[in-house]
């Protein structure tokens, strides 16, 4: 059995902690002591260790409840959610830095910014050998083929939302004997 300091200790979180997920029912103790001392279980760590590691993945401390206790309640689904959580929220930081570069006005910036850009991967692109016409083929097939995927390629290209729609929809009407003669004027 662990007292609440051991068991607290054990997992490297405040005895605090673990009085208030009692307070909440996420983690209640098997047992008191004679002195009405909370004891825990081995099986009540290893709950505390699957609530630390979905505490790790920044799930929130209701659905860690309704996963452990309501067997209805699926994991995958709620893991899922907190990766679209976590998407929409890289997306809102791009945004900013996006934002902030353009305060500064010094697009130079985006090479240190850690983030896939146009440049770069146009860069890549022609030192595979692609042509400007290879490109824009690329773009129409990507775009037909998986339009949601080709989109996401765009904002994970850190693109504004305006430019995104403009190259999709120049993509999904694009003649492809048209890249053909866009690439020998070049």
């Amino acid at each position: 059995m662990y007292t609440i300091g051991r068991l607290a200790k054990k997992f490297n979180l405040s005895r605090s902690t673990l009085l208030y997920y009692d307070s909440m029912g996420l983690l209640k103790p098997s047992s008191r002591s004679q002195g009405e001392y909370r004891l825990y279980s081995e099986a009540d760590a290893n709950r505390l260790e699957q609530i630390c590691t979905y505490r790790q993945a920044g799930l929130a401390l209701k659905d860690i409840a309704n996963v452990l206790d309501s067997p209805d309640h699926s994991l995958v689904a709620v893991l899922e959610n907190r990766l679209e959580e976590l998407n929409q929220d890289i997306r809102k930081l791009r945004e900013q830095q996006r934002f902030i570069v353009g305060l500064l006005q010094n697009r130079a910036l985006f090479d240190r910014i850690g983030v896939m850009n146009v440049k770069t991967w146009t860069s890549l692109l022609s030192a595979c050998g692609f042509s400007h016409g290879d490109m824009l083929r690329w773009h129409v097939h990507f775009e037909r083929q998986t339009p949601e995927k080709h989109r996401q390629f765009l904002e994970f290209l850190c693109l504004p939302d305006r430019e995104i729609e403009v190259i999709r929809s120049w993509a999904a009407t694009y003649e492809e004997d048209s890249a053909g003669a866009q690439e020998d004027e070049e």
